[in-house]
């Protein structure tokens, strides 16, 4: 696999003219006749030209460096569903204290009528704000009389208290860009590591001296102005099973690595792991959270009372944790305020229950550890450097004998060892109170499992009715018993389901192991469904695919430059057999397939027959696989390919003489 990451290293060398900030509506007729046949022939919108600069400045206001963004776009709209493009989010951060804010906010649309460019101003009722989190609000505002053909243009000025990160730049998006242009002013006081992640190379950069561009007591500091500049992007296409777009999108992230005080003194924010260690293992809403076994001292003994071992014991604490505290829906790597609290509350976020877990495990003489880690949605960790920020979530982990178990307790419905799949992102940082931390590979315990079959007879009135038995593992188990718990109750959810499946009737039901989640999930349907009006006797068609049909192939790109992840490796295996009342021949029939993916990768299977008055079905579905690389793409889009192409066709039977 390519790697995705590029360390940028800055030499003081001019290269090509770079192309500088552009006029606010200086709109050209060959802004609004540009084809985007030369970027993406199905391209909805294209970004004509995007501009940015970066720099410290000092706010007079509060006597404090911050930092100034100024973003400036245009975008080609080409049809309808390009408006999507004048439907902008800007997300503001906050602290206890100090806040992003938005100025000098710009944006308009023109269109092209009577000869002529008329101009929209967009009316300052169309901005408002939304509270996302605690530390997130989302600035919002919509460009107005769009149609088809529209050049929108919009700009304004952020100012941030957060210096650590700099300001992140995706050159990439979901739609083509012509040109991307990013400029950053980096004081001399200021020491970035900065990174280029994605797979477009930059046109081109150039570094070069700006002098006396900051003035802090009576010190003027010089600055490194660094341009960066790609052209001819192509659009960011998001498919299913990826982590964090931000993991592949071509961008420049900075983060601060030291910082000179002008009066003198260096401090230093690349640490080391041994620095982290400390800083985690002695934060009050971290270590000290995992050191209180003397919250669970008293009521270890009634909570482990009939377990026979360690593991037994280890599984009573983690379903205790799981049944106590209730998660809030908040990621977190520390604690709101401490696990007592939590516990009392019977609430907290994802640190309060998981660092409880820890410390009741410990209190009962286990060996615990927390791990730290990064969702999917996050963004996978760089390990060049640790950056705490970069972590957003922690778990549990257990050792018991030569066996080591991760363990979340947000999830009630999740079995022992088994972690919410939004976990599955590479690796996380093990931190033990007493021992070096240290990398573990983030990979679930259980594949994902479902078997379906369907035992039936075709009676006379041209119907199908039979049992249909599901039985589901791993996370199939875990998603269907979310369904499930939806509703009101599980009579309710396959009347719903009942509702849904339009060509099957269900007549009768059970559902078995719903709440004993380390056991196998067992749905059974007493089912019927017409296969004929029972008017055509003699010869008729039946399609067997009505289980979990693949209609749809998941992967659609001609290239796909990031891995395929599945989070878990599967295995689907539909059994089917249908009784005939009257000696019938098969005349069609889907064909027999056995094919693999390469490296033992996956494989599909099926076969189907009639024999002694009996219509079978047998097929297999498997990924040996969590993650399959690039390059494996094409395989796994010819492998759907050919499961669709044969599964549209059906069984055709023709009554016996």
């Amino acid at each position: 696999m390519k790697k995705l990451l590029i360390l940028l290293s800055v030499s003081f060398i001019s290269l090509t003219a770079f192309s500088q900030n552009f006029n606010f509506g200086a709109i050209t007729y060959d802004d609004y006749e540009f084809d985007r046949k030369k970027l993406d022939s199905n391209a909805n919108a294209i970004v004509l030209k995007e501009f940015g600069t970066a720099s410290v400045q000092l706010d007079d206001a509060t006597g404090r460096l911050e930092l100034v963004f100024d973003y400036h776009v245009k975008i080609k709209i080409y049809n309808k569903e390009g408006f999507t493009n004048a439907n902008v989010i800007v997300p503001l951060y906050k602290d206890d204290t100090r806040e992003e804010s938005i100025n000098d906010l710009k944006a308009s649309t023109f269109n092209y009528t009577g000869g002529r460019f008329v101009e929209t101003v967009m009316d300052k009722k169309a901005v408002f704000t939304e509270n996302r989190s605690k530390y997130t609000r989302l600035l919002k505002f919509t460009l107005p009389n769009l149609t088809e053909g529209s050049i929108i243009e919009y700009s304004y000025r952020l100012k941030s208290p957060r210096l650590f990160n700099f300001k992140t730049w995706e050159f990439q998006s979901e739609i083509p860009k012509v040109v991307s242009e990013y400029v950053v002013y980096i004081p001399g006081i200021y020491n970035y590591n900065v990174s280029l992640r994605g797979f477009q190379k930059l046109t081109d950069q150039k570094a070069e001296i700006s002098r006396e561009c900051l003035r802090i007591s009576g010190a003027n500091i010089d600055c490194s102005k660094i341009t960066y500049l790609m052209k001819d992007i192509p659009a960011f296409i998001e498919e299913d099973n990826m982590t964090a777009p931000s993991n592949f999108k071509s961008a420049v992230y900075f983060e601060l690595s030291d910082y000179t005080n002008p009066s003198g003194g260096k401090v230093s924010y690349t640490k080391t792991w041994k620095d982290i260690d400390y800083e985690l293992t002695s934060d009050k809403s971290f270590g000290s959270q995992m050191k209180r076994k003397d919250v669970y001292k008293d009521l270890i003994p009634s909570i482990i009372k009939d377990a026979t071992d360690d593991l037994g014991k280890a599984q009573a604490i983690f379903n205790y944790i799981k049944k106590q505290i209730k998660w809030n829906n908040y990621y977190a790597l520390y604690t709101e305020d401490n696990i007592k609290k939590s516990l009392d509350s019977r609430s907290g976020n994802v640190a309060d229950i998981n660092l409880s877990l820890v410390a009741a495990l410990s209190a009962a003489n286990l060996d615990a550890e927390a791990v730290i880690l990064s969702t999917r949605d996050n963004g996978t960790i760089n390990k060049l450097y640790p950056v705490i920020s970069n972590f957003n979530y922690v778990i549990a982990k257990v050792n018991i004998g030569d066996k080591s178990y991760m363990l979340d307790a947000t999830e009630p419905l999740l079995p022992f060892g088994l972690l919410p799949l939004r976990c599955m992102n590479d690796q996380g940082r093990v931190i033990n109170l007493k021992k070096p931390s240290y990398w573990i590979d983030l990979k679930a315990s259980q594949k994902t499992s479902t078997n379906y079959i369907l035992s039936g007879k075709l009676n006379a009135e041209g119907k199908v009715v039979g049992t249909l038995t599901t039985i589901s593992q791993g996370y199939a188990a875990f998603n269907k018993r979310k369904e499930i718990k939806k509703y009101s109750s599980p009579d309710e959810f396959v009347e719903k389901l009942d509702e849904r499946l339009t060509k099957i009737r269900i007549l009768d039901h059970s559902i078995s192991n719903l709440d004993s989640v380390e056991n196998l999930l067992t749905e059974k349907y007493e089912i019927e469904f017409t296969v004929n009006d029972g008017s055509i006797k003699n010869q008729f068609y039946l399609s067997p695919f009505f289980i979990n049909a693949i209609s749809k192939n998941p992967f659609n790109l001609n290239v796909r430059t990031y891995p395929v992840d599945l989070g878990a490796a599967s295995d689907e295996r539909i059994i089917i057999n249908i009784d005939l009342p009257e000696k019938y021949n098969l005349l069609e029939k889907p064909k027999d397939l056995s094919i693999g993916l390469p490296n033992s990768g996956g494989r599909y299977l099926l076969q189907t027959n009639l024999d002694n008055n009996t219509l079978s079905l047998s097929q297999i579905l498997q990924f040996n696989n969590a993650i399959y690389q690039p390059e494996e793409y094409p395989y796994l889009k010819e492998f759907y390919s050919r499961i669709i192409q044969n599964q549209k066709a059906e069984y055709l039977l023709k009554k016996a003489d």
